[in-house]
């Protein structure tokens, strides 16, 4: 199982740490929660320690990591602060620009590996087919990071049947305005404005379907991309559900409460439902890794990930983003009075704790789908 304590960036040159980093993240937090997004400098940190080159094609001077080695840098950085983890989450996103013709991503990466890309795919919007390319007008939702981003993406209705996936449009951020309406309790520093496309005319050869064959042959392209996605955003709840268990482990071991009642740790119910919790994080935990680890070994192999372990992929990322939640609502109940307070840490983890669950790719739906894939039932369209 991977490590994030380990891994540090590829690029000898850099000069932060991981563990830089996260400090540099963990002084900000409040400042990304006030202003409602993660500014380009911490986005510059991110990529100085991998994030952004994580899913480039090693072909274009990237890392193309190991999907548990990127998953267990974002568990880390949303332990400190889930808007930060959930927006590095998506350097995984590059995944998606391998489906796109090869001179395109070369002319992507020309400058640099580290490629920044946030997209608002849905509502799905029609393409004007014009000389040049699409004519593309509309507005789009929950563009998480979309303010330190390099390219954008779109969701557009063009072309041949894509089998249940978007088409996406590239689009370079002057030619998208950003309506910033992101005003939201959980994730708030997340940046999940909407984007605005006026007529802008986007060549062919920069749209690509999500999910779709890619046009790389490296092994991390190989890897269920659908379900990639999922588990990038599933994993910021085991960070947060880790967090908030390690916080109610250390009040508990401190003082006596204010009536002069025994320590916490003193009280059976508290020690029970501490490790109650403790142990379903974990197992959650365990299952998340040990079928990613799983799939991608069959991908080294050679072999085509069947659908069996693609639905497992996303049952597991399910399961997390749950058992995650459930952890901080253990903890936030066993804090008592205290944890009212806005300034107690537990406020700022029950909410965002609440954000991922909602997500389309990890709601209860996931659990009916997944079941039908393991009974022998074809999956629906889009489903991995």
């Amino acid at each position: 199982m991977a490590d994030a304590s380990t891994l540090e960036p590829a690029d000898p040159v850099q000069t932060l740490s991981f563990d830089d980093v996260l400090d540099h993240v963990a002084a900000r937090r409040q400042e990304f929660a006030d202003q409602k997004y993660i500014p380009r400098d911490m986005i510059e940190e991110f990529k100085q320690v991998g994030i952004y080159r994580a899913a480039t094609p090693r072909r274009f001077g990237g890392d193309a990591r190991p999907p548990a080695e990127f998953l267990a840098m974002i568990e880390r950085i949303s332990a400190v602060d889930a808007s930060a983890g959930w927006v590095a989450s998506f350097g995984s996103a590059l995944i998606y620009l391998a489906a796109l013709p090869l001179h395109t991503q070369a002319e992507l990466y020309k400058d640099s590996p580290d490629v920044v890309f946030a997209g608002g795919l849905f509502p799905v919007q029609p393409a004007e087919p014009v000389a040049g390319g699409l004519k593309i007008t509309g507005q789009w939702k929950f563009a998480s990071g979309c303010k330190g981003a390099d390219i954008l993406g779109v969701g557009i209705r063009a072309g041949e049947s894509t089998a249940g996936k978007p088409r996406t449009a590239l689009l370079w951020p002057k030619d998208v305005e950003i309506v910033e309406n992101w005003d939201v309790l959980g994730l708030s520093g997340t940046g999940s404005h909407e984007l605005k496309v006026d007529g802008v005319v986007v060549p062919e050869d920069r749209t690509f379907i999500r999910g779709g064959t890619p046009t790389v042959d490296e092994p991390l392209y190989r890897y269920p991309s659908i379900a990639y996605a999922a588990q990038v955003l599933a994993v910021v709840n085991l960070g947060v559900g880790r967090a908030a268990l390690d916080h109610a482990t250390k009040v508990g071991s401190g003082h006596t409460g204010i009536t002069g009642a025994p320590k916490l740790a003193d009280r059976a119910y508290y020690r029970i439902d501490v490790a109650k919790a403790e142990a379903a994080l974990r197992s959650a935990r365990a299952f998340f890794y040990e079928i990613t680890e799983e799939a991608y070994a069959a991908v080294l192999d050679g072999d085509s990930v069947s659908d069996k372990t693609a639905a497992l992929l996303r049952l597991a990322s399910t399961h997390a983003a749950k058992a995650g939640a459930a952890a901080v609502h253990t903890a936030f109940q066993l804090s008592g009075t205290g944890a009212i307070y806005d300034g107690n840490p537990m406020q700022r983890y029950m909410r965002e704790s609440l954000v991922p669950p909602q997500h389309a790719f990890l709601g209860d739906g996931i659990y009916d789908s997944a079941g039908s894939v393991l009974m022998g039932i074809p999956p629906f369209p889009g489903f991995i």
